[in-house]
């Protein structure tokens, strides 16, 4: 909102200094910094507030270190996180923006499904919380929404230069044209671009928005599950998340840079710099959590913000067609599921096999096989973070490695 007042100040009453808002930089730095004041601003009283509802977390024993300490601690902080997302956007960003319409959306509908989850849980006094079923439905039709609009929205373009020049003010400037396309980025790789019409050869043209769709659903349930399940000791969940929304910034910065995009040469994507105030929100909205989350924690975010972080995660890579690297940038949660997945699976198997369950780790996710070890738990967090952070150096520096 703030954008346009300025932009109109400018406009009709020539104010000095209007014009700063233009700068995506500032625009971006200012949202990570009301983020942060939200955060603490709000933090400390939504906490009171939650403690006098008794909005606690209720605890199953695992048999871990301090774990019953937990016991009580306020749950649903994701409400800080989601608003101090949405009102630095909603007052520096181009809300006109389809990528800012979109994740805002995507912020939103998770945020949403996981209050009910928590509301269900605390109130309702069910451990369960809201029924699987209910949970993938809404997933997948955020996906949906989220596929079909990058797919056929007219705003949603990449910007090639064709080998035309024509001649402004004695200079030539090549000659550009916006096309509706589907390529995506595969790191490691030169002439690194994928387009997903060319990825299976027989299937129709008039089909390929089928698949497509299909596979942004597949990603975006993937990572909010992901954040989901890695949200299980203090600070873990929302320290990576600050870290890979960060690696996330840069990339949205590049791609919307038509200096930078022809350097490196990477997809430029016009209408993405918008993307770069989101991220800086989201960034400045994790670490803030962070202040009240850090060991031991005030406040859990629940899946009102687990959820709505790992969605917000995978539509952000989708914008910027980074989605082939959520592998790597997203490690952290990857090894997180992954964990899950063999434990179970290999349960599974030797009770079949041998009669009797046999695991792989002492327990997962993977942080609490860490705890059965012996390890503290601030330990874990921060190297899990120290690996998020060499994670995300890697995916930068696939700009360059080819």
């Amino acid at each position: 909102m703030l954008y346009y007042l300025f932009d109109f100040l400018e406009r009709e009453f020539n104010l000095v200094g209007a014009s700063v808002f233009q700068y995506i930089s500032f625009r971006a730095g200012m949202a990570a910094v009301i983020s942060l004041f939200i955060t603490m601003l709000i933090g400390k009283r939504l906490i009171h507030f939650l403690q006098r509802q008794q909005v606690g977390e209720s605890i199953r024993d695992l048999g871990l270190v301090g774990q019953m300490e937990k016991k009580g601690t306020p749950t649903m902080g994701g409400i800080i996180i989601i608003a101090a997302i949405l009102i630095p956007v909603l007052l520096f960003a181009k809300l006109d923006n389809v990528y800012v319409m979109l994740l805002v959306g995507v912020t939103v509908g998770l945020g949403i499904i996981g209050f009910l989850d928590d509301y269900i849980k605390v109130f309702k006094k069910n451990k369960e919380g809201l029924a699987g079923k209910f949970k993938v439905v809404g997933q997948v039709t955020i996906g949906l929404v989220v596929g079909l609009t990058l797919y056929f929205h007219d705003d949603v373009v990449i910007r090639e230069y064709t080998d035309e020049v024509r001649i402004e003010n004695g200079v030539e400037v090549a000659v550009f044209e916006d096309v509706k396309s589907t390529k995506t980025t595969v790191p490691f790789f030169k002439d690194n671009e994928l387009d997903y019409d060319m990825l299976i050869p027989f299937l129709s043209h008039d089909y390929t928005w089928a698949m497509y769709v299909l596979i942004v659903i597949f990603i975006i349930t993937a990572v909010s599950n992901g954040a989901n399940i890695t949200d299980g000791i203090d600070g873990l969940a929302a320290g990576s998340s600050a870290i890979i929304g960060l690696t996330l910034a840069i990339f949205a910065y590049l791609s919307g840079r038509v200096d930078f995009s022809d350097y490196l040469n990477i997809l430029h994507l016009p209408n993405l710099s918008e993307v770069v105030i989101f991220c800086t929100a989201f960034v400045g909205a994790c670490l803030g959590f962070l202040w009240y989350n850090s060991y031991p924690a005030q406040v859990f975010m629940g899946d009102t913000g687990s959820l709505a972080l790992g969605g917000i995660i995978a539509t952000i890579a989708l914008v910027v067609r980074k989605e082939l690297m959520i592998p790597l940038v997203c490690g952290i949660f990857l090894i997180e599921n992954v964990s899950v997945i063999l434990q179970v699976s290999y349960f599974k198997y030797t009770r079949k096999k041998y009669g009797e369950g046999r695991r792989i780790f002492k327990m997962s996710p993977l942080h609490h096989h860490y705890q059965m070890k012996g390890l503290h738990e601030s330990k874990i967090v921060s190297r899990f973070w120290i690996v998020g952070i060499l994670l995300a150096i890697i995916s930068l520096a696939t700009l360059k490695l080819r």
